[in-house]
């Protein structure tokens, strides 16, 4: 046994035989939900524990009867891409009495049932750990009134919680994101994009009102993401005198040759004096001071339905199974969790931790103490609204500092949605921060040939929702082109690059990096943001385009199987790009309910093929219809997407029938995720505050000169952050031949989905999240900030 494998902690330690776990939704519905369940439901079936559902939330546990009942395997097919919880939920008057919750722990009793899994709000989770305090005495109370005798009371004596967060608004202090608020986030951006072509045509001003009574996620994030001319959330009511600034705003833009305004408004948008700001408040005063044509939209609960995005998918997925681990590792002194999600890693945080944050929340803003308010909510919302106001509102000129620097931003490689959210980004940072920016048509390529050309503010107007390359792109290297290039950079005084791209254009800023000894051209600091639908650049987990892919992919994937519904048993093949990275083809399973993908990473031979096979023919003996099949692109030579389809359709004779289908460049097309959008917006402005930095530290003797090697970077998202790493660092992360690199996270989502579709599996669950506190500050990098 290697050191490596001695270190790791697998699952099949944890048994769950003689448990059993009851999963609930409660409270509001949101997106996501059904994802969480069944993975509640299959991951504890797997460990040998019995998993019951409760119908109606706590409402059924109260009643108890055909509301508690044992969930199969089976029970929760085809549930990952409904919206909404089919199990239903409902709010229960009686359970906030003791009388009721006395109903429910013998309801609970009759069924063996002592672990809980809860999906809900901070209200649900609050109940759930009320429940839990109370438990012995409930017990205790059922003895006297002699429904249970005391073996009972010894066999159930104690109740463990896990809880989950469902709510569309994000309002839960200790998670960067709660189920079902990027499915919301789609929602409200696909209104937002419809709307906008309308209002471009009649020259008119929407103001749009989105969920969000105590929390202005929903309208902070939509209005980043598309770019909004004003936004009112209650974390931050506008001073006195706000009404004439907006107005200004408005007026400036239509005079700026732009044809439509957009406002968006948290329901729960307050002034500075808490007098509530309503979206109607907000177009009678338009109309009245400017006299522009406005309507109104109010988005409701339109932004409550549809099928769950990828990102609620996985992530649900992800959090049901940890809170199944979390529940078979329970003893009878662990408090009550809740599973959270920080940057890109599980955590569990102590229940009530983090509901006494979220009431804090509350409290600061009752007591108007917004910024104290703003902080509670994590750095992510704080890091959203810092990024916001420094996009959305252009100092006047007066008030600009003076650089003279000059910073050209390109991109290289594939387009991928979203480059053109980070191009704007870049764009309008850098002009707040005084420089005069330029933007490199056709990439590395058009640079050569003088491609290059001023940008302004204005320039980059409407440019988030816009998928592609706007700039153009195009994957050629910088190398045959060095002297052209240094050429160009020489004649318009260019002081810093950021390209936006993917592995090429990682390839592109070692090449530079490399050239600096015959070129002093390229002693200028240089900064990669990565973006590329195949995610595979070394040093980032996350690329820009990458979500947009994976919403692509889940969407057919949904058509396609849906396609078959009523027809006889059908397994489909789908072929994903990646080149040989298997991300798009993993994740994208996941998200799906794949049966199986098939990957470079994980080498696979004609045995494994004919398991899988057999695997599905199993399945497809009982209840189950369809089966799902993805391919990477590269994933291997020999064994292509005809070979594996021939080989289905001849063993699976008799009892299924095979369909393939190429996805292709529609994985690349379309237009950008709330995800990528937010994500490019972001880690652009990063970015570009990184080159500002740069400039002021190399600036010497009238000229910049940088040739240190942190003066060439990659910032990518690592774990919990965003880290600026030196490229030469990166070398030795990265496979070159195959363009990927040697070790990727996502790797460890792999069984996850293998064992969501009923194959025995080892599951390292070393990496599994850890009990943490949310109350005390976690270690901040300097050049690091969670997004």
């Amino acid at each position: 046994m290697t050191q490596a494998t001695e270190n790791k902690r697998f699952f099949e330690n944890l048994t769950g035989a003689g448990k059993a776990i009851a999963v609930l939704t409660s409270g509001g519905d949101a997106q996501g939900m059904n994802a969480a369940v069944r993975a509640v439901v299959r991951m504890g079936i797997y460990v040998g524990a019995k998993v019951y559902f409760i119908h109606e939330g706590y409402q059924g546990m109260v009643d108890g009867g055909d509301n508690i009942k044992e969930a199969t395997w089976e029970s929760v097919s085809s549930m990952l891409q409904v919206g909404g919880t089919v199990i239903g939920s409902a709010r229960c008057k009686d359970f906030r009495g003791r009388e009721g919750r006395l109903k429910a722990a013998y309801n609970l009793v009759q069924h063996g049932i002592t672990n809980l899994c809860v999906i809900g709000g901070d209200g649900s989770l609050t109940g759930a750990n009320l429940f839990r305090e109370e438990w012995s005495g409930l017990l205790a109370e059922l003895v006297d009134q002699g429904l249970i005798d005391n073996e009972a009371v010894e066999r159930y004596s104690a109740l463990h919680i896990v809880g989950m967060v469902g709510s569309i608004d994000n309002d839960f202090c200790g998670t960067d994101m709660t189920i079902g608020t990027d499915s919301a986030l789609h929602r409200i951006i696909e209104v937002v994009d419809a709307i906008m072509t309308t209002a471009q045509s009649h020259q008119r001003t929407f103001v749009l009102e989105v969920m969000g009574r105590h929390c202005g996620y929903l309208a902070l994030v939509s209005a980043l993401a598309c770019g909004a001319d004003w936004v009112l959330i209650p974390e931050m009511p506008p001073e006195d005198g706000w009404e004439e600034k907006m107005c200004e705003k408005l007026s400036a833009n239509r005079a700026g040759m732009k044809r439509l305004n957009i406002i968006i408004v948290a329901e729960g948008a307050i002034d500075i004096n808490n007098r509530p700001i309503t979206a109607n408040l907000v177009k009678d005063l338009v109309v009245r001071s400017l006299g522009f044509d406005t309507r109104v939209t109010i988005l409701g609960h339109v932004q409550r339905g549809g099928t769950p995005s990828a990102f609620d998918r996985i992530l649900a997925s992800r959090m049901g199974v940890e809170a199944v681990m979390a529940l078979l590792e329970t003893t009878a002194n662990t408090p009550a969790y809740v599973v959270s999600l920080c940057g890109n890693q599980s955590v569990r945080l102590p229940l009530m931790e983090c509901v006494q944050m979220t009431q804090e929340v509350q409290k600061a803003m009752d007591e108007k103490r917004f910024e104290e308010a703003v902080k509670l909510r994590g750095r992510s919302f704080e890091n959203n609204l810092k990024t916001y106001k420094l996009l959305a509102h252009r100092k006047p000129e007066s008030e600009l500092p003076v650089s003279n620097f000059n910073v050209a931003v390109l991109n290289v490689g594939a387009p991928a949605a979203g480059m053109n959210a980070a191009v704007r980004s870049a764009v309008r940072v850098g002009i707040s921060e005084g420089h005069k920016m330029f933007a490199v048509n056709d990439g590395f390529e058009g640079f050569s040939k003088g491609q290059l050309r001023e940008i302004k503010w204005a320039d980059v107007g409407g440019w988030t929702g816009q998928g592609g390359s706007l700039l153009g792109t195009k994957r050629t290297l910088p190398a045959k082109h060095l002297d052209k290039i240094a050429e160009q950079i020489s004649k318009n005084n260019i002081n810093a690059l950021l390209v936006i791209g993917g592995f090429e254009a990682y390839l592109g800023l070692m090449e530079l990096l490399a050239a600096r000894g015959k070129y002093d051209e390229f002693c200028v600091p240089m900064i990669m943001v990565p973006a590329t639908v195949s995610n595979n650049v070394p040093g980032s987990e996350f690329s820009i385009g990458a979500d947009t892919a994976l919403n692509a992919i889940t969407d057919t994937c949904d058509r396609i199987k849906q396609s078959a519904s009523g027809t006889k048993r059908r397994v489909f093949i789908i072929e994903t790009m990646g080149g040989y990275c298997g991300y798009l083809a993993s994740v994208g399973g996941l998200a799906a309910g794949a049966d199986a993908a098939y990957i470079y990473e994980e080498p696979f031979d004609i045995r494994d093929l004919q398991s899988n096979v057999e695997h599905l023919t199993d399945k497809m003996k009982t209840s189950i219809q369809r089966g799902l099949v993805l391919r990477n692109e590269n994933s291997n030579d020999n064994y292509t997407t005809d070979f594996i389809y021939q080989l289905y359709s001849e063993e699976g004779r008799g009892v299924f029938d095979c369909r393939k289908n190429v996805l292709g460049h529609m994985q690349q097309g379309g237009a950008p995720s709330p995800f990528d959008r937010n994500f490019g917006t972001k880690i652009a402005a990063k970015a570009m505050q990184w080159i500002t930095k740069k400039l002021g530290e190399t600036y010497r003797q009238g000229r910049v000169f940088a040739n240190t090697e942190d003066s060439v970077c990659l910032l990518g998202m690592r774990r919990r952050a965003l880290v600026f790493q030196p490229v030469v660092q990166l070398k030795d992360e990265t496979d070159f031949i195959h363009r990927i690199p040697k070790e990727q996270w996502w790797l460890k989502l792999r069984p996850l989905m293998k064992i969501l579709a009923k194959y025995k599996t080892s599951f390292d669950v070393s990496d599994s999240g850890q009990l943490e506190h949310v109350l005390r500050k976690r270690p901040k990098d300097l050049d690091a900030s969670t997004i």
